[in-house]
């Protein structure tokens, strides 16, 4: 068994356990899983999906709150801090406690190899099965039919939108990934899928194990009005919600979807429509369409796909006018990096293309040669080692009346709120 004594000495531990940062399969984990003996008494909402599960998760976790429960939430990946990733009743997981859910899932572990997300879950697992709550709100690592938290069996489960990103480990085509991702429904269990244009893999899938798939669009949606919407579903309709706290008009589908679940738990989880208002006002997530205080205006977003790319580069048309709009980018060498550059090509004049660290991080010479043969002037580039580098020297170069977006991986939003925390202090 390992010792350990603090929990970074942990984190590096458990990037030893495995030869791959990524191998999918529930067979290890479900085996020290049972070892564990891990007993969840309460509702379980899973929230798998390319985009939109870290706000839909968020924005159950408020809502719930709101409502008077005790929630435990399990997310990543985390921006500046590993606590993050596993909340108790909306504070974050402190070391001492996942220090000792570490301990007990090495003790578990025997000889079986985990990779670093596996191990992460399960004592996520263990803690939260303890914590004495009311519900678990978990968000899917990456697909969902051979992701580690799929062990645990949903009441709910939520499949956001289907879009091509982790081809490598998902398949190239929607159909594909589509699959992949119903792999979280449950027989006989309530499915919600977001995607108004779902794979038809996914319905199959719901079909098959006759889940009690909702759609948004058919059997729950809603409707934009002038500062407020609508919302209709399998506990009627309610009208004048406020706009949910997180910006970017792609959130009120986040937001119903995350209505439609607390729908079909009424009976569990009777949440009311002030406790509804309340969690959509209030809720937080750093890092999706954020805005720094201060000037410039400086946006911060994790989107690092093609779908996520096209909206944040439709919410950055609706923000207002800038002179000139300057990029700082860093981004996985595995994604589609070709596509998330030209989704954000009319919004950006200056690029300045940081490295992401190996192996998995693509160079910013490489970023500086897409730039280039999508059209971008070499004039308008500048190469940085780190995001930290590229954030420091834009913020030296750019007028107060333009506007800084950082965007791609969340190693690169990471650096930028490292950065403005320690100019807060």
């Amino acid at each position: 068994m390992k010792k350990a004594s603090t929990l970074n000495e942990w984190l590096a531990y458990l990037e030893t356990l495995h030869p791959r940062a990524i191998a999918m399969g529930l067979d290890r984990v479900s085996a020290v899983y049972a070892r564990l003996g891990v007993a969840i008494a309460c509702p379980v909402i899973i929230v798998g999906g390319t985009n939109g599960k870290g706000s839909t998760c968020a924005l159950l976790e408020c809502m719930l709150r709101a409502g008077g429960y005790r929630v435990g939430a399990y997310t990543s990946p985390h921006l500046l801090h590993y606590n993050e990733r596993v909340r108790v009743n909306a504070a974050d997981a402190t070391d001492d406690a996942l220090l000792e859910a570490f301990a007990v899932v090495e003790s578990a572990r025997l000889t079986t190899p985990l990779t670093y997300f596996e191990f992460g879950t399960l004592a996520a697992l263990w803690l939260l099965a303890r914590a004495g709550l009311d519900v678990l709100v978990l968000e899917v690592g990456l697909g969902g039919r051979l992701d580690a938290v799929n062990v645990v069996d949903a009441d709910v489960a939520i499949v956001t939108t289907v879009a091509i990103d982790h081809v490598d480990y998902l398949g190239t085509t929607r159909e594909d990934i589509g699959r992949e991702k119903a792999g979280i429904f449950r027989a006989g269990r309530w499915a919600i899928c977001a995607d108004r244009h779902p794979p038809a893999t996914l319905l199959a899938q719901a079909s098959a194990i006759d889940a009690k798939l909702l759609r948004i669009g058919i059997d729950y949606d809603y409707t934009a009005h002038d500062g407020q919407w609508s919302y209709r579903g399998q506990g009627g309709a309610r009208h004048g919600l406020p706009v949910p706290a997180l910006r970017g008009a792609y959130q009120l589908a986040n937001a119903a979807t995350a209505l439609a679940a607390l729908d079909v738990l009424h009976d569990r989880l009777a949440v009311s429509m002030g406790a509804v208002r309340e969690g959509l006002v209030s809720v937080e997530l750093p890092g999706r369409l954020q805005v720094l205080p201060g000037r410039p205006v400086t946006v911060l977003d994790v989107a690092h796909n093609p779908q996520a790319a096209a909206a944040l580069a439709d919410s950055l048309a609706t923000m207002g006018f800038h002179p000139q709009t300057w990029a700082v980018f860093g981004i996985m060498a595995d994604k589609d990096i070709d596509n998330v550059i030209a989704a954000l090509l009319p919004r950006v004049d200056r690029w300045y293309v940081a490295s992401l660290p190996p192996p998995r991080g693509a160079t910013s010479q490489d970023l500086r040669v897409r730039l280039e043969a999508a059209g971008v002037a070499n004039s308008a580039i500048r190469d940085f080692p780190d995001p930290s580098s590229a954030c420091r020297a834009v913020r030296e170069a750019v007028a107060e009346a333009d506007r800084i977006i950082v965007f791609g991986s969340f190693l690169t939003v990471a650096a930028a709120l490292a950065l403005k925390d320690r100019r807060a202090a």
